[in-house]
């Protein structure tokens, strides 16, 4: 599994695009500052694990792990939420596979909430840990 985030193409001058990795501990873009994965972090990980999904999602489970211990330790008030970790770092997975969104009423919702429970009880148990 790599994670050099470095992408196979060149821009358009042919120089070879920038890595959009994690400033770690706050979780930023080294390359555009945005929350890390970016949306051109997202690309190149698509890219990179384009044939091996499930490893896409468990190494984007690892850094949503890592990435929670250390922003609840910068910001403990207020910490961000499960929710919005969960749909930073695993939701647009699930919605690049096509997996999330299916055709009956409400499916993303109950597959949302589903996913906001398991946060929940995640975050929880993180808290306990921390105390």
């Amino acid at each position: 599994m790599s994670t050099s985030n470095r992408s196979p193409v060149h821009d358009r001058q042919g120089r070879a695009v920038r890595p959009h990795a994690a400033m770690r501990p706050l979780w930023l873009c080294r390359v555009c500052a945005a929350p890390w994965p970016c949306q051109p972090a997202r690309l190149l990980l698509l890219m990179e694990y384009r044939r091996d999904r499930v490893g896409l999602s468990v190494y984007l489970a690892g850094q949503l792990f890592e990435a929670t211990g250390d922003l609840v330790r910068l910001n403990p008030n207020p910490a961000p939420t499960p929710q919005e970790l969960f749909e930073r770092f695993m939701a647009w997975t699930a919605e690049a596979r096509g997996v999330v969104g299916g055709t009956e009423p409400g499916h993303r919702a109950r597959v949302r909430d589903s996913a906001r429970e398991v946060a929940d009880r995640d975050a929880e148990l993180l808290r306990r840990l921390a105390e």
